[in-house]
């Protein structure tokens, strides 16, 4: 390992040891591991590098890491045209090629990427871009905008599900997820109002497939929720104040001069307003109707079994009688 990679090791040593929440220490260590993990994967690998970013790939990537070197530029002006803050350093971007490879990395198959911003790296499982040059520059674009928030917040001071509700909405709404995750979630939270709170998404998000995607969607729309009710600028300003040392509870007071509570009652009573038992059908027509054509074919089946049953016994009924007309 190089001498950065020792450094961050003891930072995070620091931190470990002055942190009393067992829950922290882990995601520390996990953090830690994947940023050894990926640096050591990294370090092994050709590279293309320009002024403004270093592309590492695995062999077979080196056009794709070529296209990443050319367009890097163009997209980290828009992050911070967007943002209105500037990403002066120059990051690494990790291509992995092999999707198992980078499952082992995250430990969870729904992840296209992530973003390590305490190692200025971002690692992107490209087995999954498809070829898709969209969905390659979104997928980058969206964890440029990680770096920069981390890059001028302090990570106390970001919440999860704000980090990940403004790299969704600064980057048109694509996450770390695939893009073919369920999206009636919020819905159907909204019309039973089992959501996640935000104290539940503050540090980490859940593991499992259904609630990490609630969580993804809850905190994109609670950020779009803010840029409609309140404006664009809201958003930027909470960012501002973070950026200043507030903690989330301040910036929000400060910026839209509500409580963070008041503000997740005011967005869950949008949602109810907007979401109605027959638009979450409209929504789900298809998969509804997948659902009743699997029962049909199910009750078809067993039907057809129970008949074939009944054809059986009748036979052997029948067969039972012949015998006993011929042993008299």
């Amino acid at each position: 390992m190089k001498k950065s990679v020792f450094a961050d090791i003891i930072s995070f040593s620091n931190i470990l040891h002055s942190d009393n929440s067992v829950i922290r220490k882990i995601l520390f260590l996990i953090c830690l591991l994947l940023i050894i993990q990926a640096h050591s994967l990294a370090k092994q690998r050709p590279f293309v590098q320009t002024n403004e970013v270093i592309v590492f790939f695995d062999g077979p990537l080196e056009k794709a890491a070529r296209e990443i070197a050319a367009i890097y530029p163009g997209l980290k002006s828009e992050m911070e045209e967007i943002i209105g803050w500037e990403l002066n350093y120059r990051p690494a971007i990790l291509l992995v090629h092999d999707a198992e490879t980078f499952r082992k990395m995250v430990n969870h198959d729904m992840f296209v990427a992530f973003a390590a911003p305490r190692k200025k790296l971002i690692v992107i499982d490209y087995s999954k871009m498809n070829g898709r040059r969209f969905k390659l520059r979104i997928t980058l674009k969206h964890e440029v905008c990680h770096l920069l928030l981390h890059h001028h917040i302090g990570t106390a001071n970001l919440p999860r599900w704000l980090d990940e509700g403004v790299s969704q909405w600064a980057s048109d709404g694509l996450s770390e997820l695939i893009m073919d995750r369920k999206r009636y979630l919020l819905d159907k939270a909204a019309l039973t109002g089992k959501y996640l709170s935000l104290r539940e998404l503050t540090r980490a998000f859940p593991r499992d497939k259904l609630s990490l995607s609630l969580a993804y969607e809850q905190s994109k729309s609670l950020v779009k929720y803010v840029e409609e009710e309140f404006g664009e600028n809201k958003i930027l300003e909470i960012l501002g104040y973070l950026k200043s040392g507030d903690n989330i509870n301040t910036a929000i007071r400060k910026s839209i001069s509500i409580s963070p509570d008041e503000l997740e009652s005011r967005w869950h009573r949008y949602l109810r307003r907007r979401t109605t038992w027959f638009v979450y059908l409209a929504a789900n027509i298809y998969e509804i109707l997948f659902f009743l054509s699997a029962l049909a074919a199910i009750y078809g089946f067993i039907k057809s079994g129970i008949r074939k049953r009944a054809y059986r016994d009748e036979e052997e009924e029948e067969e039972g009688e012949e015998w006993e007309d011929f042993d008299g």
